[in-house]
């Protein structure tokens, strides 16, 4: 998801991405430990994403302060 796309979303919306996100990582991060992910870089996007969200998250919030 773009950084354009995020920002058209609510806080609520992000807060609930980011924990799907993470989740989706942990599991990830889970698999690549046991066996050998098909692609390996999908962890490094995850990672990117949720960074993206969490920033957008905290710009959002400190305008509406």
């Amino acid at each position: 998801m773009k950084a354009k796309e995020v920002r058209e979303l609510s806080a609520e919306e992000i807060t609930q991405r980011i924990k799907d996100e993470e989740h989706d990582l942990d599991v990830l991060t889970f698999q690549h430990a046991i066996a050998q992910l098909e692609d390996p870089m999908v962890l490094r996007r995850k990672r990117r994403e949720v960074a993206r969200l969490k920033t957008i998250l905290k710009q959002k919030q400190t305008a509406a302060a």
